[in-house]
C-alpha cells in the first residue's frame, strides 16, 4: 500500500515532465500544449524508501505517454542520465524525481508486479489516525506466463532510452511501452492498462526471463 500525504510539491510533477519531456526520443506532443495528467498507477517499495509511480500524461491531441518516475529522498548513484529534477515537498522535503526506467527499484517492482500477477498498490491518505483510500485512476492486468520461482532483478545492467525502453537485468529483462497503442506485440508476459476513455486495455510493458 501507498501512503500519500496532502502536501504542497514545488516544482508539481507536470512541471518538471512539461520541462523534460520534449528532449525525450520517443516524446509526441502538440507544439505548445500543456501537458495533462491522464491517469496514473503506483507500485510499492518492499523497504519503504522509493516513491514508484507512472504516469500517463499527453500534450495536446497527442499520444499518451507512459512515464515511470521513482521520487528519492537523496540522489541515485550514477543516475544523472535518469534524472527528471527536483522537487521541494512540504512533508518529505527535498527529493530527486527520476525516469524510473534507469533506476533498479522500479525495474524490481515491475518485474515482481507482472510475474507474480500482483498488479497496482492500493493509495491511501491518513486523516485523523482514519485511511482514507483514493479511488484508482486506471486499472492495470498483468499475464502471461509466471514462473513458479520469481527470480531477482538485481542490478541494471543495461537500459537503452527509446520506445519501448529495454531494462536489462540478471536474469530478466523488461520493455516498457512509451507511446500507448503505437507499438507491435513483443514475447513474454505482459502488463496491460486500460481508464476512462480507453476501456480496451493497451500494453504498458513486457517482462522475459534471460
Amino acid at each position: 500500500m501507498a501512503l500519500l500525504h496532502r502536501a504542497d510539491v514545488r516544482p508539481t510533477k507536470l512541471e518538471l515532465l512539461a520541462a523534460w519531456l520534449p528532449d525525450r526520443p520517443w516524446f509526441q506532443g502538440e507544439a505548445g500544449a500543456e501537458l495533462e495528467r491522464v491517469a496514473a498507477y503506483r507500485f510499492d517499495d518492499p523497504a519503504g524508501e522509493v516513491g514508484i509511480e507512472t504516469l500517463l500524461v499527453r500534450a495536446g491531441a497527442g499520444p499518451v505517454h507512459q512515464v515511470p518516475l521513482t521520487y528519492r529522498g537523496a540522489p541515485l548513484d550514477a543516475a544523472r542520465r535518469w534524472l527528471v529534477g527536483t522537487c521541494e515537498h512540504s512533508v518529505l522535503g527535498r527529493r530527486w524525481v527520476y525516469d524510473a526506467c534507469g533506476d533498479p527499484v522500479y525495474a524490481a517492482a515491475l518485474a515482481r508486479a507482472v510475474l507474480t500477477g500482483a498488479g497496482q498498490v492500493e493509495e491511501y491518505f491518513e486523516v485523523d489516525g482514519v485511511r482514507e483510500v483514493r479511488p484508482q485512476s486506471m486499472t492495470i492486468v498483468a499475464d502471461g506466463p509466471r514462473p513458479v520461482a520469481v527470480p531477482e532483478f538485481g542490478p541494471i545492467e543495461q537500459a537503452q532510452e527509446g520506445d519501448p525502453t529495454r531494462i536489462v537485468g540478471e536474469a530478466v529483462e523488461l520493455a516498457v511501452v512509451r507511446r500507448l497503442g503505437e507499438h507491435t506485440e513483443l514475447p513474454g508476459s505482459r502488463l496491460t492498462g486500460s481508464w476512462e476513455g480507453q476501456p480496451a486495455a493497451l500494453p504498458l510493458a513486457y517482462v522475459s526471463p534471460r
